[in-house]
């Protein structure tokens, strides 16, 4: 009984809001870079194979759209996707819900800063 509901979950989400297996293959390589460098950081080598960065990126991908996925079918009943969904998925990872509030916390602190940099930049600009 559990696998005709998880193959009809899957169906459900096949649709036109869906990227088509085309478009999917035309993005790979986005973020093979990046990958390569964050890999890099945690210990591979500094040029790992191409095969295990395609495959990490696959799996980065399917992550990150299932994440977005969830959270937008929560925000449903709201009308309205917000960073909170995304929190509310992940509360019970606790090292990733901490490195989250920690990011969105100095994404703050940057907004707040540049703020005051504009501000500052205006000041100057009307004196001269």
């Amino acid at each position: 009984m559990n696998n005709s509901t998880a193959g009809s979950s899957s169906k459900a989400r096949v649709g036109p809001s869906q990227p088509s297996e085309s478009s999917l293959k035309r993005k790979r390589g986005m973020f093979q870079k990046d990958l390569q460098h964050m890999m890099y950081g945690f210990g591979d080598e500094s040029n790992p194979l191409p095969e295990t960065v395609t495959l990490v990126e696959d799996i980065v991908v399917e992550y990150v759209t299932d994440m977005v996925h969830k959270a937008q079918d929560i925000a449903t009943k709201r009308g309205k996707l917000l960073t909170e969904d995304f929190l509310f998925l992940i509360r019970k990872d606790r090292p990733k819900l901490n490195r989250c509030t920690e990011l969105l916390s100095m994404n703050e602190e940057l907004k707040q800063a540049r703020k005051a940099f504009e501000v500052d930049e205006e000041k100057l600009a009307s004196v001269d």
